[in-house]
């Protein structure tokens, strides 16, 4: 089971804190210092059954100035994900081929069976 996590993210912290009320510890894996492969990311977007641009964060100054309006594929935008992991929606919990985005965490217990 893996957490990818950003300790600065108010709600990284709060579903990290959830899983560890329930005795879950995950391998946390702080995905701005050891960023994703392009294979990882591909796969996280699979699991999770989502498109990139699902994943990424919209408010980011990064999609405002180098995103938003322009007709990015799905590599492309993987590719300005790997570049800026800041652009990819948290905290994410990956387990036995499945994955999940922790907002609200509660949703962490959908893959939890």
């Amino acid at each position: 089971m893996i957490y990818y996590h950003n300790p600065r993210c108010r709600k990284s912290r709060e579903g990290l804190t959830f899983l560890k009320d329930r005795n879950i510890q995950p391998e946390i894996r702080e995905y701005l210092k050891e960023r994703l492969t392009h294979h990882e990311l591909r796969s996280i977007l699979e699991k999770l059954d989502m498109r990139p641009d699902e994943l990424m964060r919209k408010n980011e100054t990064i999609y405002k100035t180098e995103i938003k309006g322009k007709k990015l594929n799905d590599d492309q935008l993987i590719i300005k994900m790997i570049e800026h992991p800041k652009l990819i929606e948290r905290p994410i919990l990956e387990r036995e081929g499945r994955a999940t985005i922790g907002r609200p965490a509660e949703n962490f217990m959908s893959i939890m069976d």
